[in-house]
């Protein structure tokens, strides 16, 4: 039963399929540059203001002399929140539900931050290890802990995205397969009870890209 349902993540086994399956990962950049060739519509002025509202924020995170870095999270963003809400669709490939995407995402970025901040920031990225005021007992033990913590968020990063939008999807799944053999009237609440998960489950996806963009953040203006 479980190998059944989490067969819904797997994709086929065929390479041509196996291919088209991925290639939804960027389908976004056929249809999203359409919103801004095309005359003003009520979603391209909405996710004008979404950008607009991120950019700000994402700014005020960083250095002023790193405000153009706040586009590469605004897009890391919104592949990640295409892809979310793609994987909502019936019959889609849930491309960020798979270690394979969501690690790509992260590691790469982590590798490179520190790879920056140690070479151009060796003295602060030393004294980030051991937090100021700590006893000087303490100090080997913050070090250890600190560098753990440090390794571990690339792996944090890409399983958070991952686990919640497969908690949901299974949800989904498990309540859809016990549709058919329920009578008129539970069938109906069962369908109100996936309308109203449907709705949350786009609420999570709105909400972990804006987690994991956010964090991506944070993460690099600790290297300054």
């Amino acid at each position: 039963m479980m190998t059944n349902l989490f067969s819904i993540f797997e994709p086929s086994s065929s390479i041509f399929n196996l291919s088209m399956n991925w290639i939804s990962t960027i389908l976004g950049l056929m249809f999203l540059p359409y919103m801004y060739w095309a005359s003003p519509s009520r979603w391209s002025l909405l996710w004008g203001k979404i950008i607009s509202t991120l950019h700000k924020e994402f700014k005020a995170l960083l250095q002023p002399s790193h405000n153009g870095a706040s586009m590469v999270f605004i897009a890391l963003f919104s592949l990640i929140v295409f892809n979310n809400f793609l994987g909502l669709l019936p019959y889609v490939f849930t491309s960020s539900s798979h270690m394979v995407m969501t690690l790509s995402l992260s590691l790469p970025l982590w590798i490179t931050l520190m790879t920056f901040g140690w070479i151009k920031h060796t003295k602060h990225m030393f004294a980030h290890l051991v937090p100021q005021g700590t006893p000087f007992a303490l100090m080997p033990f913050m070090v250890l802990i600190e560098t753990i913590s440090n390794v571990i968020r690339p792996g944090t990063l890409a399983i958070r995205l991952a686990a919640n939008m497969i908690a949901g999807h299974l949800l989904l799944t498990l309540l859809g397969n016990t549709g058919p053999s329920l009578s008129t009237f539970i069938l109906f609440i069962l369908l109100s009870a996936q309308m109203l998960l449907l709705i949350l489950e786009s609420a999570v996806a709105i909400i972990q890209s804006y987690v994991f963009a956010v964090l991506s953040t944070l993460y690099t203006s600790e290297i300054n």
